[in-house]
C-alpha cells in the first residue's frame, strides 16, 4: 500500500464518497511497521489510529495514510 499525505488521502476519499462509494481508511503502524491495517468505520477519516498487532497509536496526520474504495461499477 502506498502511503500519501493525510490531506491528500482525505481529499481523494471525499471525492469517491461524493460519488456514492464506500471508503475505508488504511494506514501503516509507526511502531511495528504493519502496513496492512484498516479502520472498520466507513467514510470517516481519523487523525490517529491504534495498531491491532502492537497497540501503538500512530499519528496519521504526521505519517500519512491511504484508503480502500468499494464502489459499484456500471
Amino acid at each position: 500500500m502506498k502511503i500519501v499525505p493525510f490531506e491528500q488521502a482525505m481529499q481523494g476519499a471525499n471525492e469517491w464518497i461524493a460519488q456514492g462509494a464506500t471508503v475505508y481508511q488504511r494506514f501503516a503502524c509507526e511502531g511495528c511497521g504493519n502496513d496492512t491495517l484498516g479502520i472498520e468505520t466507513p467514510n470517516v477519516f481519523y487523525t490517529t489510529a491504534t495498531c491491532d498487532r502492537c497497540g501503538y497509536l500512530t499519528d496519521l496526520k504526521k505519517t500519512g495514510c491511504n484508503y480502500l474504495v468499494v464502489a459499484k461499477l456500471g
